[in-house]
């Protein structure tokens, strides 16, 4: 059995963002817990020339959203850019993930030599589809989950590897 787009593409962008979920919720409770303004989590840095955990997560969910859509030629929802607390990354996280099981698989199946382009800053790319989702979409994802990971851990969470990688 060959792994198709669809198979190699929409199950894990939903598990990066569920995992993404788990870890906004276990920040989210430390918080709380510890009577910590939950702002300073989600403005948190890992250094000040980086990006803020809640850029990390809006850049999470559109990485996967707009794979997907590029992928598939459906039209991404677009979403506003200035969730600035816990619940409203964590919802749209849950609008991301609807998005994409919304997706048929008939749209996204065939695509390993679609043309891709778009800009990224001052760069235009190009791939084919299985590349763009193999050396951009995927790896960018778990990049920007890992760095809200990486924020929280070094903020105290309490968070371990089965947070990342999800519970089998």
């Amino acid at each position: 059995m060959s792994l198709s787009m669809h198979s190699a593409s929409i199950p894990y962008f939903v598990r990066a963002l569920n995992n993404l979920f788990v870890i906004l919720k276990k920040g989210a409770a430390h918080a709380e817990e510890r009577e910590i303004d939950p702002s300073i989590f989600v403005a948190g840095r890992l250094f000040p020339d980086m990006l803020p955990l809640s850029r990390q997560v809006q850049i999470a969910c559109d990485v996967s959203k707009l794979a997907a859509a590029r992928i598939s030629g459906i039209e991404a929802p677009s979403f506003e850019d200035n969730e600035s607390s816990f619940d409203e990354l964590l919802s749209r996280i849950n609008k991301t993930i609807e998005f994409l099981n919304s997706l048929p698989a008939e749209k996204i199946n065939g695509t390993e030599e679609k043309e891709i382009k778009f800009q990224a800053g001052p760069h235009e790319l190009d791939f084919t589809g299985a590349t763009y989702l193999s050396t951009w979409a995927l790896p960018n994802i778990y990049f920007h989950v890992t760095t809200t990971y990486n924020i929280l851990r070094h903020n105290g969470v309490v968070l371990g590897k089965l947070d990342y990688v999800g519970a089998p």
